[in-house]
């Protein structure tokens, strides 16, 4: 969160979400085979030093939101919990094989956090 926001502000505003975009699918594309890689290698179905599937979800839940420090506090709350809570499909995609399970999880919490954030700012409850 914090490498995004560093980088963030050094964007113009027209070109930060499809930058955050970008980079949250190719995080996701890589880390999908590395963290099958990680598992096989250390016989763990989700290891839990394999962090590349919270980045990608970290960086879902900053698509299209205000840079201020509320806003980015708030994500990473909505995606800790919501990865830790794991609300229905969350913990069913945790269950696909692999590096799909150990990243889709987090891709999916990241959306939840997206939306929730999104909500938030929507009706003003973070202003």
């Amino acid at each position: 969160m914090l490498l995004w926001a560093g980088v963030s502000y050094r964007l113009s505003p027209s070109s930060r979400v499809p930058v955050v975009i970008a980079l949250a699918v190719l995080v996701a594309l890589i880390g999908i085979p590395a963290a099958t890689r990680v598992a096989r290698a250390s016989a763990c179905k989700d290891p839990q030093f394999v962090v590349i599937d919270e980045v990608a979800g970290q960086l879902i839940a900053l698509i299209a939101v205000p840079l201020a420090w509320k806003t980015f506090l708030v994500s990473f709350i909505l995606f800790r919990a919501f990865d830790i809570v794991k609300p229905p499909p969350v913990r069913q995609l945790e269950k696909l094989p692999e590096g799909a399970g150990i990243v889709l999880d987090d891709v999916a919490a990241g959306i939840y956090a997206l939306v929730g954030l999104h909500l938030l700012l929507h009706f003003g409850l973070l202003s």
